[in-house]
């Protein structure tokens, strides 16, 4: 892949220690991904556009990460044992330990996309390891670069934010029911606390959007790793419903831009929180 896998923006002015990644956001499709799909059937899974909902974050005082490359190709909020054996043409040659989202065909690398498959072969050992190589480990070593630099003076704060379908109930095997406009999600209380959680909801709820809690999306990994509210290591995972800001065709909608500035009223409490 040429390139940085990844844009980091510092803060602009005085840095808060407050870290926002967009891990899904990529956009820059690999010549050797292989795919079958093609087009907006492969690009299902992007959080097409979250890194910009989330721009104003350095003016806050925040550091921004944003990955380039799409999750289909490599997924950076899976640990590196969710490997999905029937996806691979050779055993692993390390611990495997698949999740659920494997179980979806969602894991490390994806094998499905929309209950479709992304493959009319099976990926080498090999082809697995680069991607880990170039674009997972990169990503997790500006991440986490990010957030020990949060963390030098004392607490930190990190939002690792992304977008959800529409129909994500149905794509995750659960009963129908209305989804929120956003849900934040932290493990159901292990990855913040609840004054973290309590400042992005009333900024959300005042802009006029919908939020539930840990319903359907708890978080992943990547607040796994890095939320430990015991040391005053705060991670909230914020998904925003797709259809509030872009259309089928994953262009921006009109809803664009009230929704940015409700991100933007709610990373302001999130600073203003941060300094008291």
């Amino acid at each position: 892949m040429p390139g940085s896998p990844f844009t980091l923006i510092e803060a602009r002015g005085p840095a808060l220690p407050i870290v926002v990644d967009s891990p899904h956001s990529g956009t820059d499709y690999p010549a050797d991904f292989g795919s079958v799909l093609q087009g907006l059937a492969l690009r299902q899974g992007e959080d097409t556009w979250v890194h910009e909902l989330w721009a104003s974050a350095p003016a806050h005082g925040a550091t921004l990460l944003a990955a380039h490359f799409p999750r289909a190709y490599i997924d950076p909020n899976r640990s590196l044992v969710d490997i999905d054996a029937a996806l691979l043409d050779a055993p692993w040659p390390g611990p495997v330990e698949p999740s659920r989202k494997t179980e979806l065909g969602i894991g490390l690398v994806w094998r499905l996309m929309d209950g479709k498959p992304i493959y009319d072969r099976r990926l080498t050992v090999a082809e697995v390891q680069a991607r880990i190589g170039r674009c997972w480990r990169p990503y997790h070593a500006a991440l986490d670069e990010a957030l020990a630099a949060a963390a030098a003076q004392g607490p930190r704060w990190h939002l690792n934010v992304h977008s959800m379908p529409d129909d994500s109930y149905r794509r995750l095997g659960l009963p129908d029911k209305p989804l929120a406009d956003v849900v934040l999600g932290n493990l159901d209380g292990s990855t913040c606390d609840e004054a973290t959680v309590a400042t992005i909801e009333e900024a959300l709820l005042s802009a006029g959007y919908s939020v539930a809690r840990n319903d359907p999306f708890k978080g992943v990994e990547i607040i796994r790793a890095s939320g430990q509210p015991q040391r005053g290591w705060h991670a909230l995972q914020v998904e925003v419903k797709r259809s509030l800001y872009m259309d089928e065709r994953r262009e921006r909608n009109a809803g664009f831009d009230r929704l940015q500035r409700a991100l933007d009223r709610a990373l302001a409490a999130l600073a203003a929180h941060a300094r008291r």
